[in-house]
Order: C-alpha cells, then sequence, then structure tokens
C-alpha cells in the first residue's frame, strides 16, 4: 500500500487530527501529550513518509540551531549593518546565522526561500523585496518554518519588525518646517509600501504645519541602484527649475545622489546663511554623516530592530516546543531625528 505523503507540519496536523502546536509538542516530547492523542498521532506516522519540521528535530535532538536569514542585498551598507545585528542576536543566544541575499532579483529571493528549506533551519528571517516579490514566494516557507520579517511585512501571520517611517518622517517635516522653508518631498523608486507611508506622513504633517505638500513623483523605472537614480532626478530639476530650496529626499540613497547633482551644478548645500540649499534624508546610512555636507537625517534604530526581530522568532520557536500558539504581533521602533550639516 502507498505511503501518503504530507507536504508540511499543516497537513500532517490535519490528518492526525491535532494542532500544530500539539504535534510539535509530540516530536519533542511524546510523553508530553495524552495517550489517546499519541496513539492517534503515531498511527498516521506509521502510514507516511512524513519527516518532522527542521525546528522540531533541533529542539528535541539539542543538535546546533541553525536560523536562516534573507536580504534583499549585503551590497547596501544598511542591509548590511541589519545583518550584522541580527547575528550579533542569534549567536547571543547559541543559533548559529545562515545568510542568503536575492541580489534584488526576485528570481534569487525565491531561490533563497527554497534553499532555506534545503537547509532544513530551524526558524527564518526575512526582508523580503516588497513590490519585486513572486506572489506566494514565501508561502511554503512560512507554512513549514516559524518565519520573522523585518522592514517589509510578509502579512498578518508573520511577525513582523520595523522602523516606525510615519514617526520618523513627521518628526523631520516638523524640524524643516520650523527652522527654514518648507521642504518639497524627493520620491524615490517604489519598491515597498514604506514609500507611500513616508509620503503619507509628509502630506498630513505639511498641512498640519500649515503648507500645502509638494511631491516630486519618481519618474524613472523602479530600480535598487537610488544613487544613480536619485542625481538623475536631481539633474532633471536643475534642468527645469528646483521647486524649492529645501529638498526631502525619502531616503539617505537618494540624497547622495540628489547631493551629487547639486554639487556638480556649484550648488552650495546647507544650513549656514550663504548656502543655496538644504538637503534632508530618512534612515541613517552608514555613509550618510561622512558625506560632504553630513547628511541631516533621521536614524533607524537598526540594533534595537534586529534585536527585537531576533527575540520575536525565539518567542516563536519556544512557543511551538512548549505546544503553544502566540498570536503574531507587529512592532514599529521609533527612529530619531540626526540633525547635521545638510539641512
Amino acid at each position: 500500500m502507498a505511503r501518503s505523503a504530507y507536504k508540511s507540519m499543516e497537513d500532517f496536523a490535519k490528518a492526525c487530527g491535532v494542532s500544530r502546536p500539539t504535534l510539535a509538542k509530540y516530536f519533542n516530547n511524546p510523553q508530553d501529550v495524552k495517550p489517546i492523542t499519541r496513539r492517534r498521532i503515531e498511527t498516521v506516522l506509521r502510514q507516511s513518509d512524513f519527516e518532522p519540521s527542521s525546528f522540531v528535530r533541533h529542539l528535541s535532538s539539542k543538535m546546533v540551531v541553525n536560523v536562516g536569514i534573507i536580504v534583499p542585498t549585503i551590497y547596501d551598507p544598511f542591509f548590511a549593518k541589519f545583518v550584522s545585528h541580527i547575528e550579533a542576536a542569534l549567536r547571543g543566544r547559541d543559533l548559529r546565522p545562515i545568510l542568503i541575499s536575492s541580489q534584488t532579483a526576485p528570481d534569487l529571493e525565491e531561490e533563497a526561500a527554497e534553499r532555506m528549506l534545503d537547509f532544513k533551519v530551524a526558524g527564518i528571517i526575512v526582508a523580503p523585496l516588497g513590490n519585486l516579490s513572486r506572489p506566494g514566494v514565501f508561502d511554503r516557507l512560512k507554512s513549514e518554518i516559524p518565519t520573522v520579517s523585518f522592514d517589509v511585512p510578509l502579512g498578518d501571520d508573520v511577525p513582523f519588525v520595523s522602523n516606525d517611517h510615519r514617526f520618523g518622517m513627521t518628526a523631520m517635516v516638523q524640524y524643516l518646517c520650523r527652522s527654514g522653508e518648507p521642504p518639497v518631498l524627493i520620491e524615490g523608486p517604489h519598491l515597498t509600501d514604506n514609500v507611500l507611508i513616508r509620503q503619507d506622513a509628509y502630506r498630513q504633517c505639511m498641512k498640519a504645519e500649515g503648507h500645502e505638500p509638494l511631491v516630486v513623483d519618481f519618474d524613472r523605472a523602479a530600480s535598487w541602484d537610488m544613487e544613480r537614480l536619485g542625481r538623475e532626478q536631481m539633474r532633471r530639476l536643475l534642468r527645469e527649475g528646483l521647486p524649492g530650496k529645501t529638498l526631502l529626499c525619502s531616503n539617505d540613497r537618494i540624497a547622495f545622489g540628489v547631493i551629487s547633482a547639486a554639487c556638480e551644478a556649484g550648488l552650495k548645500i546647507g544650513r549656514e546663511p550663504g548656502d543655496d540649499i538644504r538637503v534632508a534624508g530618512h534612515d541613517d546610512h552608514p555613509l550618510s554623516e561622512y558625506v560632504w555636507p553630513p547628511l541631516t537625517t533621521t536614524a533607524q534604530d537598526t540594533e534595537t530592530i534586529a534585536f527585537e526581530t531576533v527575540q520575536q522568532l525565539v518567542d516563536v520557536l519556544g512557543a511551538e516546543q512548549r505546544g503553544e500558539t502566540i498570536v503574531p504581533r507587529q512592532k514599529r521602533i521609533r527612529s530619531t531625528l540626526m540633525m547635521r550639516r545638510s539641512a
């Protein structure tokens, strides 16, 4: 007789007539479940080729626990900084990180998700590509391995930690309005919904400050090559006429390109008397304090975001081990205004 095949813990749990947490509890220690439940699981197990998910095997055998990390890129020092903090937080809990970069390519992101399943990691931390991700690319991963996302959410069923983009943008707009000419927002590519959240916060805050919002829409194909895109956008604005003298960029990398084009045109950037324009960004990219002039921005608390992301994964793993279900939480960490020479 052909043995039954099950694609995931959920499928196998349904066949046994138990919940996934109960199944995880059985695989961690069969004596922890009621005898009638144990017999039911073992009957279905004998009739199938089912292999328990990797995190259960790790916990029950006391093996080294591997945790996968998928990020859009490590070429960008901003994500490299996140990864460094996540790795440190994992090692502090005796968890071993395995990193794959999707290199900003949807096909490589899909491949990364498949590789993590092959590696049989105990848990996964993901920063998705966002709007470039293929539909359902992480569905199987989420169903088989405890998953937590940061920067971009994976849905209401997955714990998520992020910067509070609305808070940071509001703080920046208030500062710029009260220290000089109201800002014009220079959009970046719509790679994630974070761009739209920041734009909405800008519009609301400008109105609250008594000013009409002015957004320079992004007019290029979406790309992660943001410094180039920012420079091209600024060159176009210089040809057509600047819409204002305070330019608030949707992220620091766009601001780097804007500063490059402004310097190329001979403009003085800064908040001192005699300067031509002010430029500000968002995120506190690791290079933002080293460009000239140093960039005024809002600093994401990358260390706290990384710590909270790892903590959420540890909480999920612990709940699965105990046979419990926890409600996925979304947590947003406030940023800090960094006032520097550029604005």
